[in-house]
């Protein structure tokens, strides 16, 4: 007789089963992960255009850990970010090989991940990658695969980009130092159908600073 009780003792040890599971391709990674937006931890191995090649860490426990010696790198793409090469070449300065970093599932296409990627500062800072590349003028805002426009964390982390490159604009950094380059953006934003540009720049009657909105969903 299946009782509530073991139904619970059931979807533990499901859990447990997910969260202590080593992932070695993208395909492995169960849908509802996806739909969640569920974090990960991996180790850096390779930076690329493609992006960033992570080999996943799962939260072992001692006794399973002996079991845990499956490989394989995970592709993932700092989603809704285009970096340029100069982008690239600062990923490659900033991140030390086998560096932790925390990921956060937004979408999945074929053998690519978007995801918001996070390394830690620090003891007791962290940086968003996702936002640093366009607070610098080294990338560029684009689509962000994997999310609608209906969901919530789509309108948090749209306007979280868009505020991080309008900061580069501001400054004129990277890509942004001509002025023809800020024109566009400015055109390219007030012609956006989707998010108005008093929106982006915090003048709307309920704004949402940036640190404020990146602590309400993603790590700290």
């Amino acid at each position: 007789e299946v009782t509530f009780v073991s139904m619970l003792l059931l979807e533990g040890c499901r859990h447990l089963d997910w969260t202590t599971t080593k992932f070695t391709n993208a395909l492995e990674i169960p849908p509802e992960f996806i739909k969640k937006n569920v974090k990960l931890r991996g180790r850096l191995h390779q930076i690329t255009e493609q992006g960033l090649q992570i080999e996943h860490v799962p939260i072992t426990l001692p006794i399973i850990s002996s079991f845990q010696r499956r490989y394989g790198l995970l592709l993932i793409r700092l989603a809704g970010v285009a970096p340029t090469p100069s982008g690239i070449d600062w990923l490659k300065e900033e991140l030390k090989p086998a560096q932790m970093v925390w990921f956060q599932l937004l979408g999945r296409k074929n053998l690519e991940l978007d995801c918001l990627v996070v390394v830690k500062k620090g003891r007791f800072s962290s940086v968003c990658l996702n936002e640093e590349i366009l607070r610098n003028g080294l990338g560029r805002t684009v689509p962000i695969e994997g999310l609608t426009h209906e969901s919530q964390i789509f309108w948090k982390l749209h306007r979280r980009l868009l505020q991080a490159e309008l900061k580069a604009v501001k400054k004129s950094k990277g890509i942004w130092k001509e002025e023809t380059f800020i024109e566009k953006f400015k055109e390219r934003i007030s012609n956006n159908k989707y998010i108005p540009w008093d929106y982006i720049t915090g003048s709307d009657a309920n704004p949402c600073g940036y640190d404020k909105s990146c602590k309400s969903f993603m790590l700290p």
